[in-house]
């Protein structure tokens, strides 16, 4: 029996892994082409912005929706439902005949991706309770290692002026094959929990404290408000304001990716050698580093740099922030987890206003990600939360040894 269980939970956290991939696939080939966007509907700059705050305000609702749905039917089925309709909804992102088509799509996109990144990361902490050891930010370098391919991908499109539709199509084609196969081989309810009552539930839910989540919270918030500007508008930054060519554009996103990638490929074993709270501190001032670098920047290649080294030190602020969440969780459904997820979306929206804001201007934008980043610095000791009574302790700590 023990071997069943052992080759389930290993099959799970493969299939975890699959969705991570097919989710950083998904998004960087949506990202990394916003300046095409822009110019194939005349969007000004106003509504660009607009349409890029509408996307993490409607992602926060379905976070919200996934984590409402998971102590009922668990992480996996909500993952399987919402994965494919992420990639859908890119095409149709792609194909839309004008604005109103456009903006809808956006929403669909936005509520899809809200669900799919909960429900994905419910996966993720799953697997690092059953392996009793830190795992989350392998999964999110695979997220990387993803995002990094789209972006290339982006890159090749532009060069050969290659469509919306075609460019976002293929990716797509791709990434529904393989969440429709690993699909059926996540994690089922009966492994995330014993399948309490909805009272046993409600009780539960009461005791998942919101202090310190909070405190997470605002560094995570921080984190994405940075992770916005460079996620959405690196390639219209590189572009616009330092001219690069539509070939370079896309690989700001490219380099603060890899570097990303690289850093959450060994975070785990620094992770469990040192702590969270001094990785996360540490990252934040590597990242604080690497924005000012690209705020600074005189031309593209400076800021590929630059966002390269923000890459390296934020990369490690998300995945730990989920291992705390699960510390802080005794129903292990998630809903720490989701809760924690509704901050993403908040760094998201306010990323998306700061930059929006300064759109003429986008060096602020960094230079204001840069000073956020101190926040970060100053809130790591909320990664190590002492754990709430009937709550897995975090690997990530359990495993740091005694001094």
């Amino acid at each position: 029996m023990a071997a069943e269980i052992d080759q389930r939970t290993r099959r799970g956290r493969r299939a975890a892994y699959a969705a991570f991939g097919v989710q950083g696939l998904s998004f960087a080939a949506l990202v990394t082409r916003i300046p095409e966007i822009q110019k194939a509907h005349n969007l000004s700059d106003a509504t660009l912005a607009l349409v890029l705050l509408a996307v993490p305000v409607v992602a926060g609702l379905g976070s919200v929706l996934a984590g409402s749905l998971m102590p009922r039917h668990g992480s996996g089925p909500v993952l399987r439902i919402a994965q494919p309709l992420v990639l859908l909804s890119i095409v149709a992102i792609g194909i839309a005949p004008g604005n109103l088509p456009l903006y809808g799509a956006t929403a669909l996109f936005g509520l899809f991706v809200g669900a799919v990144d909960a429900s994905m990361n419910a996966q993720a902490v799953t697997a690092e309770t059953r392996y009793g050891k830190s795992l989350l930010t392998g999964f999110h370098a695979v997220w990387s290692a993803a995002g990094i391919l789209a972006g290339l991908w982006s890159a090749l499109a532009n060069k050969i002026d290659m469509g919306l539709g075609t460019g976002f199509a293929i990716p797509a084609v791709l990434g529904i094959a393989v969440s429709v196969w690993t699909g059926r081989r996540l994690y089922p309810k009966a492994m995330e929990a014993t399948g309490p009552s909805d009272e046993q539930l409600k009780a539960a839910a009461k005791r998942v404290p919101w202090k310190p989540i909070i405190i997470i919270g605002a560094a995570v918030t921080c984190m994405y408000i940075a992770d916005s500007a460079t996620s959405s508008y690196s390639a219209k930054y590189l572009k616009d304001d330092l001219h690069a060519s539509g070939f370079v554009a896309p690989l700001g996103y490219v380099a603060y990716q890899i570097f990303m990638m690289l850093s959450r490929t060994g975070a785990d074993l620094l992770v469990r050698a040192r702590g969270a709270a001094k990785v996360v501190a540490v990252g934040g001032l590597i990242g604080g580093v690497g924005l000012l670098t690209a705020a600074a920047a005189p031309n593209p290649a400076v800021a590929i740099a630059g966002f390269a080294v923000a890459g390296l030190g934020l990369s490690v602020v998300v995945p730990t922030s989920f291992s705390a969440a699960g510390r802080l969780d005794p129903t292990g459904l998630g809903i720490a987890v989701s809760r924690v997820n509704v901050f993403n979306y908040a760094g998201f929206v306010l990323g998306a206003v700061v930059a929006g804001a300064v759109a003429s201007d986008l060096w602020i934008a960094y230079a204001i990600g840069a000073a956020l980043c101190l926040v970060v610095v100053g809130t790591a000791r909320g990664f190590e939360p002492t754990p709430v009574a009937g709550a897995t302790p975090n690997p990530a700590v359990a495993e740091r040894p005694v001094a």
